[in-house]
Protein backbone atom coordinates (compact mmCIF):
# COMPACT_ATOMS: atom_id res chain seq x y z
CA UNK A 1 0.00 0.00 0.00
CA UNK A 2 1.05 3.50 -0.87
CA UNK A 3 2.77 5.40 2.01
CA UNK A 4 0.09 8.52 1.45
CA UNK A 5 -2.90 5.86 1.63
CA UNK A 6 -1.47 4.41 4.69
CA UNK A 7 -0.90 7.87 6.67
CA UNK A 8 -4.67 8.73 5.44
CA UNK A 9 -6.04 5.95 6.76
CA UNK A 10 -4.22 5.84 9.93
CA UNK A 11 -5.18 9.41 10.22
CA UNK A 12 -8.99 8.69 9.49
CA UNK A 13 -8.87 5.52 11.60
CA UNK A 14 -7.17 7.71 15.00
CA UNK A 15 -9.80 10.85 13.92
CA UNK A 16 -12.50 8.32 14.00
CA UNK A 17 -11.47 7.03 17.62
CA UNK A 18 -10.84 10.51 18.99
CA UNK A 19 -14.42 11.75 18.34
CA UNK A 20 -16.29 8.36 19.16
CA UNK A 21 -16.31 9.43 22.95
CA UNK A 22 -17.82 13.05 21.95
CA UNK A 23 -21.24 14.29 20.64
CA UNK A 24 -22.88 10.80 22.08
CA UNK A 25 -26.24 11.63 20.76
CA UNK A 26 -24.91 11.66 17.22
CA UNK A 27 -24.65 8.08 15.50
CA UNK A 28 -21.45 6.56 14.53
CA UNK A 29 -21.76 7.14 10.82
CA UNK A 30 -22.07 11.35 11.43
CA UNK A 31 -18.99 10.37 13.54
CA UNK A 32 -16.85 8.55 10.35
CA UNK A 33 -18.38 10.57 8.50
CA UNK A 34 -16.71 14.15 10.32
CA UNK A 35 -13.36 11.95 10.77
CA UNK A 36 -12.84 11.39 6.96
CA UNK A 37 -13.73 14.76 6.20
CA UNK A 38 -10.41 15.94 8.23
CA UNK A 39 -8.54 13.17 7.14
CA UNK A 40 -9.25 14.23 3.85
CA UNK A 41 -7.50 17.69 4.58
CA UNK A 42 -4.68 15.67 6.26
CA UNK A 43 -5.94 17.20 9.78
CA UNK A 44 -6.16 15.00 12.97
CA UNK A 45 -9.83 15.81 13.92
CA UNK A 46 -10.44 18.72 16.52
CA UNK A 47 -13.42 18.42 18.33
CA UNK A 48 -13.38 21.55 20.07
CA UNK A 49 -13.46 23.38 16.88
CA UNK A 50 -16.35 21.28 15.45
CA UNK A 51 -18.30 22.17 18.83
CA UNK A 52 -17.67 25.23 18.67
CA UNK A 53 -19.07 25.60 14.98
CA UNK A 54 -22.11 23.29 16.54
CA UNK A 55 -22.57 25.94 18.53
CA UNK A 56 -22.71 28.61 15.55
CA UNK A 57 -25.16 26.49 13.76
CA UNK A 58 -27.57 25.88 16.50
CA UNK A 59 -27.50 29.74 17.45
CA UNK A 60 -27.90 31.22 14.07
CA UNK A 61 -30.39 28.47 12.92
CA UNK A 62 -34.00 27.70 14.36
CA UNK A 63 -34.68 24.33 15.91
CA UNK A 64 -36.56 23.18 13.15
CA UNK A 65 -34.06 24.21 10.39
CA UNK A 66 -32.53 21.86 8.57
CA UNK A 67 -29.35 22.78 9.42
CA UNK A 68 -29.74 21.28 12.79
CA UNK A 69 -31.18 17.94 11.33
CA UNK A 70 -28.91 14.76 10.28
CA UNK A 71 -26.14 16.35 8.71
CA UNK A 72 -25.58 18.84 11.42
CA UNK A 73 -22.45 16.96 12.30
CA UNK A 74 -21.10 16.56 9.19
CA UNK A 75 -21.88 20.38 8.32
CA UNK A 76 -19.99 21.55 11.91
CA UNK A 77 -17.14 19.59 10.90
CA UNK A 78 -16.58 21.25 7.06
CA UNK A 79 -17.11 24.12 8.78
CA UNK A 80 -14.67 23.97 11.45
CA UNK A 81 -12.30 23.90 8.83
CA UNK A 82 -12.97 27.43 7.58
CA UNK A 83 -10.99 30.46 8.82
CA UNK A 84 -14.16 32.36 9.77
CA UNK A 85 -16.44 30.19 10.28
CA UNK A 86 -19.23 32.58 11.29
CA UNK A 87 -18.95 34.77 8.09
CA UNK A 88 -18.46 31.02 6.22
CA UNK A 89 -22.25 30.07 7.51
CA UNK A 90 -23.99 33.30 7.41
CA UNK A 91 -23.09 32.76 3.36
CA UNK A 92 -24.13 29.41 3.96
CA UNK A 93 -27.42 30.23 4.94
CA UNK A 94 -28.05 33.34 2.72
CA UNK A 95 -27.06 31.01 0.06
CA UNK A 96 -30.17 28.46 1.27
CA UNK A 97 -32.56 31.40 1.21
CA UNK A 98 -31.88 32.17 -2.61
CA UNK A 99 -31.74 28.11 -3.56
CA UNK A 100 -34.98 27.99 -1.45
CA UNK A 101 -36.19 30.91 -3.50
CA UNK A 102 -35.10 29.23 -7.05
CA UNK A 103 -37.62 26.45 -5.92
CA UNK A 104 -34.92 23.88 -4.33
CA UNK A 105 -36.67 21.89 -1.73
CA UNK A 106 -35.69 22.44 2.02
CA UNK A 107 -33.83 19.19 2.94
CA UNK A 108 -30.49 17.69 4.27
CA UNK A 109 -28.78 17.88 0.77
CA UNK A 110 -29.82 21.44 -0.17
CA UNK A 111 -28.38 22.60 3.03
CA UNK A 112 -24.62 20.76 1.93
CA UNK A 113 -25.46 22.09 -1.42
CA UNK A 114 -25.76 25.69 0.10
CA UNK A 115 -22.76 24.90 1.99
CA UNK A 116 -20.33 23.53 -0.67
CA UNK A 117 -21.70 27.30 -2.81
CA UNK A 118 -20.94 28.90 0.33
CA UNK A 119 -17.81 27.87 0.66
CA UNK A 120 -15.91 27.72 -2.77
CA UNK A 121 -17.63 30.68 -4.44
CA UNK A 122 -17.29 34.38 -4.13
CA UNK A 123 -20.23 36.36 -2.21
CA UNK A 124 -20.45 38.83 -5.25
CA UNK A 125 -20.88 35.41 -7.55
CA UNK A 126 -23.76 33.36 -5.39
CA UNK A 127 -26.56 34.40 -7.32
CA UNK A 128 -25.31 33.20 -10.80
CA UNK A 129 -23.99 30.15 -9.27
CA UNK A 130 -27.55 29.26 -7.62
CA UNK A 131 -28.86 30.29 -11.34
CA UNK A 132 -26.71 27.88 -12.78
CA UNK A 133 -27.40 24.98 -10.01
CA UNK A 134 -31.27 25.31 -11.14
CA UNK A 135 -30.57 25.71 -14.93
CA UNK A 136 -28.92 22.41 -14.63
CA UNK A 137 -31.22 21.02 -12.02
CA UNK A 138 -33.95 21.95 -14.26
CA UNK A 139 -32.48 20.64 -17.68
CA UNK A 140 -31.82 17.83 -15.89
CA UNK A 141 -35.19 17.30 -14.94
CA UNK A 142 -36.91 17.76 -17.68
CA UNK A 143 -34.91 15.03 -19.96
CA UNK A 144 -36.03 12.40 -16.87
CA UNK A 145 -38.27 14.06 -14.33
CA UNK A 146 -38.56 10.32 -12.34
CA UNK A 147 -35.08 10.03 -11.67
CA UNK A 148 -33.87 13.45 -10.79
CA UNK A 149 -34.07 14.85 -7.48
CA UNK A 150 -33.36 16.08 -4.39
CA UNK A 151 -30.47 13.63 -3.90
CA UNK A 152 -29.25 15.51 -6.89
CA UNK A 153 -28.64 19.20 -5.40
CA UNK A 154 -25.40 18.70 -4.21
CA UNK A 155 -24.14 17.74 -8.05
CA UNK A 156 -26.28 20.93 -9.39
CA UNK A 157 -24.18 23.11 -6.84
CA UNK A 158 -20.93 21.47 -8.27
CA UNK A 159 -21.96 21.90 -11.30
CA UNK A 160 -23.23 25.77 -10.83
CA UNK A 161 -19.63 25.99 -9.63
CA UNK A 162 -17.65 24.59 -12.66
CA UNK A 163 -17.43 26.70 -15.61
CA UNK A 164 -19.39 23.67 -18.22
CA UNK A 165 -21.64 25.15 -20.27
CA UNK A 166 -25.51 24.26 -18.94
CA UNK A 167 -26.78 23.44 -21.98
CA UNK A 168 -23.87 21.09 -23.12
CA UNK A 169 -23.10 20.21 -19.71
CA UNK A 170 -26.69 17.86 -19.52
CA UNK A 171 -26.57 17.04 -23.21
CA UNK A 172 -23.60 15.06 -21.91
CA UNK A 173 -24.79 13.80 -18.57
CA UNK A 174 -28.37 12.47 -20.42
CA UNK A 175 -25.24 10.47 -22.80
CA UNK A 176 -23.71 8.98 -19.87
CA UNK A 177 -26.67 8.38 -18.25
CA UNK A 178 -27.92 6.27 -21.63
CA UNK A 179 -24.67 4.34 -22.10
CA UNK A 180 -24.50 3.35 -18.45
CA UNK A 181 -28.13 2.62 -17.93
CA UNK A 182 -28.06 -0.95 -18.74
CA UNK A 183 -25.03 -1.42 -16.59
CA UNK A 184 -25.74 -0.45 -13.34
CA UNK A 185 -29.32 -1.45 -11.37
CA UNK A 186 -29.27 1.69 -9.70
CA UNK A 187 -30.96 4.28 -12.04
CA UNK A 188 -30.33 7.46 -9.31
CA UNK A 189 -26.85 6.60 -9.07
CA UNK A 190 -26.31 5.84 -12.66
CA UNK A 191 -27.59 9.82 -13.05
CA UNK A 192 -24.92 10.55 -10.08
CA UNK A 193 -22.06 8.73 -11.59
CA UNK A 194 -22.73 10.50 -15.16
CA UNK A 195 -22.57 14.24 -12.91
CA UNK A 196 -19.47 13.05 -11.60
CA UNK A 197 -18.09 12.08 -14.86
CA UNK A 198 -19.01 15.19 -16.36
CA UNK A 199 -17.37 17.07 -13.55
CA UNK A 200 -13.73 15.51 -14.28
CA UNK A 201 -13.55 17.38 -17.26
CA UNK A 202 -11.88 14.47 -19.68
CA UNK A 203 -14.69 12.82 -19.38
CA UNK A 204 -14.80 10.70 -22.35
CA UNK A 205 -11.17 9.09 -21.25
CA UNK A 206 -12.54 8.47 -17.79
CA UNK A 207 -15.95 7.01 -18.53
CA UNK A 208 -14.12 4.53 -21.30
CA UNK A 209 -12.61 3.48 -17.86
CA UNK A 210 -15.97 3.11 -15.83
CA UNK A 211 -16.54 -0.47 -16.60
CA UNK A 212 -13.06 -1.73 -16.17
CA UNK A 213 -12.99 -0.53 -12.69
CA UNK A 214 -16.43 -2.24 -11.58
CA UNK A 215 -14.82 -5.23 -13.45
CA UNK A 216 -11.74 -5.41 -11.54
CA UNK A 217 -13.40 -4.68 -8.47
CA UNK A 218 -15.79 -6.85 -8.96
CA UNK A 219 -13.39 -9.54 -9.14
CA UNK A 220 -12.22 -9.08 -5.98
CA UNK A 221 -15.97 -9.02 -4.15
CA UNK A 222 -15.87 -5.68 -4.33
CA UNK A 223 -19.15 -3.97 -5.16
CA UNK A 224 -18.53 -0.36 -6.05
CA UNK A 225 -21.45 -0.63 -8.35
CA UNK A 226 -23.95 -0.95 -5.97
CA UNK A 227 -26.31 2.14 -4.52
CA UNK A 228 -24.70 4.67 -1.93
CA UNK A 229 -20.77 3.87 -3.66
CA UNK A 230 -21.56 3.88 -7.76
CA UNK A 231 -20.31 7.58 -7.97
CA UNK A 232 -17.17 6.91 -6.38
CA UNK A 233 -16.26 5.09 -9.40
CA UNK A 234 -16.79 8.75 -11.42
CA UNK A 235 -13.89 10.04 -8.39
CA UNK A 236 -11.64 7.16 -9.53
CA UNK A 237 -11.91 6.39 -13.14
CA UNK A 238 -10.33 10.14 -14.45
CA UNK A 239 -7.14 9.49 -12.67
CA UNK A 240 -4.55 7.96 -14.53
CA UNK A 241 -3.81 4.88 -12.51
CA UNK A 242 -4.46 1.42 -14.26
CA UNK A 243 -8.01 -0.38 -13.00
CA UNK A 244 -6.14 -3.21 -11.20
CA UNK A 245 -3.41 -1.37 -9.94
CA UNK A 246 -6.83 1.09 -8.11
CA UNK A 247 -8.92 -1.86 -7.21
CA UNK A 248 -6.03 -3.90 -5.28
CA UNK A 249 -5.30 -0.24 -3.26
CA UNK A 250 -9.15 -0.44 -2.41
CA UNK A 251 -8.76 -3.92 -1.36
CA UNK A 252 -6.07 -3.21 0.84
CA UNK A 253 -7.85 -0.28 2.04
CA UNK A 254 -11.07 -1.90 2.64
CA UNK A 255 -9.04 -4.72 4.40
CA UNK A 256 -7.14 -2.40 6.65
CA UNK A 257 -10.09 -1.00 7.65
CA UNK A 258 -12.21 -3.92 8.69
CA UNK A 259 -9.65 -4.75 11.14
CA UNK A 260 -10.01 -1.54 12.85
CA UNK A 261 -11.86 -1.14 16.14
CA UNK A 262 -15.52 0.56 15.45
CA UNK A 263 -15.20 -0.71 11.53
CA UNK A 264 -15.71 -4.00 11.63
CA UNK A 265 -18.86 -6.03 10.83
CA UNK A 266 -20.82 -5.67 13.88
CA UNK A 267 -19.50 -1.67 13.65
CA UNK A 268 -20.08 -0.23 10.49
CA UNK A 269 -22.04 -1.64 6.98
CA UNK A 270 -19.38 -2.83 3.91
CA UNK A 271 -20.88 -0.27 1.96
CA UNK A 272 -19.66 2.58 4.26
CA UNK A 273 -16.42 0.94 5.06
CA UNK A 274 -15.68 0.74 1.09
CA UNK A 275 -16.90 4.33 0.69
CA UNK A 276 -14.58 5.09 2.68
CA UNK A 277 -11.66 2.88 1.86
CA UNK A 278 -12.14 4.20 -2.12
CA UNK A 279 -12.52 8.05 -1.59
CA UNK A 280 -9.14 7.45 0.62
CA UNK A 281 -7.50 5.52 -2.55
CA UNK A 282 -8.48 8.24 -4.93
CA UNK A 283 -7.82 11.19 -2.57
CA UNK A 284 -4.00 9.90 -1.88
CA UNK A 285 -3.80 9.53 -5.51
CA UNK A 286 -4.68 12.89 -6.96
CA UNK A 287 -2.67 13.78 -4.68
CA UNK A 288 0.78 12.72 -5.24
CA UNK A 289 -0.43 13.35 -9.22
CA UNK A 290 -0.32 16.84 -8.35
CA UNK A 291 2.20 17.07 -5.51
CA UNK A 292 0.44 17.29 -2.77
CA UNK A 293 -2.25 19.60 -4.42
CA UNK A 294 -5.49 17.82 -5.11
CA UNK A 295 -6.73 17.92 -8.76
CA UNK A 296 -9.41 20.20 -9.57
CA UNK A 297 -12.07 17.32 -10.27
CA UNK A 298 -11.12 15.90 -6.62
CA UNK A 299 -10.73 18.72 -4.66
CA UNK A 300 -13.78 20.44 -5.86
CA UNK A 301 -16.15 16.97 -5.87
CA UNK A 302 -14.87 14.35 -3.25
CA UNK A 303 -15.73 15.54 -0.32
CA UNK A 304 -19.28 16.50 -1.91
CA UNK A 305 -19.61 13.11 -3.11
CA UNK A 306 -19.07 11.14 -0.08
CA UNK A 307 -21.57 13.54 1.98
CA UNK A 308 -23.95 13.03 -0.65
CA UNK A 309 -23.49 8.88 -0.39
CA UNK A 310 -23.50 9.12 3.21
CA UNK A 311 -26.69 11.25 3.73
CA UNK A 312 -28.50 8.66 1.66
CA UNK A 313 -27.06 5.44 3.62
CA UNK A 314 -27.86 7.57 6.53
CA UNK A 315 -31.78 8.40 5.84
CA UNK A 316 -31.85 4.47 4.53
CA UNK A 317 -30.78 3.41 7.95
CA UNK A 318 -32.94 6.12 9.81
CA UNK A 319 -36.23 4.83 7.38
CA UNK A 320 -34.96 0.91 8.27
CA UNK A 321 -34.98 1.48 11.94
CA UNK A 322 -38.22 3.55 12.02
CA UNK A 323 -39.78 0.65 9.98
CA UNK A 324 -38.81 -1.40 12.99
CA UNK A 325 -40.07 0.58 15.44
CA UNK A 326 -43.33 0.66 13.70
CA UNK A 327 -43.87 -3.13 13.64
CA UNK A 328 -42.46 -3.39 16.89
CA UNK A 329 -45.12 -1.37 18.27
CA UNK A 330 -47.75 -2.28 15.91
CA UNK A 331 -47.21 -6.49 17.51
Amino acid sequence: MKNEMQSKLALFVENARIIKSAFRWHDGSAKRLAAMVYALHGRQIDCAAIQSSHGIIKSNASVFSTFRGNMVLGIAAMLSLEENRERVFANTTAVYEMMKNAKFRASDYLAVAAFEIASQGETADFYSVVTRAKAFFDNMKSASWFRVGEDDYIYAALLGLSDLDVKAGTEKIAALYQRFKSQFRSKNCVQALSQVLVLSGDHDRAADRVLAIRDALKNRKLRLDKAYTLPLIGVLAPLPIDAETLAHEIDEAYTFLRTQKGFGPWSAYKHEVLLFAATTVAAAYAEDIMNGVLTASVSTSITSIIIAQQIAIMTAMIASTTSASAAATSK
